[in-house]
């Protein structure tokens, strides 16, 4: 799951970098990139990654 959060927000870093879209420091393209790469660290380290089963 936190896969595709991170390809989303990936997705939404280009369009912004890519349009020159000017906005404010907190939803600039840097900062939504690095939020994308926390989701898939995060994804690459079992979180979130979907239904476990405990035996």
């Amino acid at each position: 799951m936190l896969g595709l959060v991170a390809a989303a927000l990936f997705f939404i870093s280009f369009l912004i970098n890519a349009a020159d879209i000017s906005t404010n420091h907190v939803f600039s393209s840097v900062n939504i990139m690095l939020l994308g790469l926390t989701a898939l660290a995060l994804h690459v380290a079992g979180i979130g990654s979907g239904w476990s089963r405990r035996r």
